[in-house]
């Protein structure tokens, strides 16, 4: 398996449903993982976030977008692992 990503964001939230659902279509031509964290279960990770989510981070916790998902932002990460 290639790059880990995390997903921030709230069992809640449709945007943090709908950046899980294209990430997952993603992985079928691109080679990553991801986890689903929600904020909400970690204070310091509320604190952090707040209504910001979702945000996708590399594995590194760089902020690679946040609300939507910039499937060109995530490519170029990709690209430089």
């Amino acid at each position: 398996m290639g790059a880990r990503l995390t997903l921030y964001g709230r069992t809640y939230c449709h945007l943090c449903e709908d950046m899980a659902t294209a990430l997952r279509g993603l992985q079928e031509t691109l080679d990553f993982g991801f986890d689903v964290v929600d904020v909400d279960a970690d204070p310091a990770l509320e604190a952090k976030y707040g209504e910001l989510v979702p945000v996708l981070t590399d594995l590194h916790g760089e902020e690679i977008c946040h609300y939507f998902l910039d499937t060109a932002a995530l490519e170029a990460r990709l690209a430089v692992k």
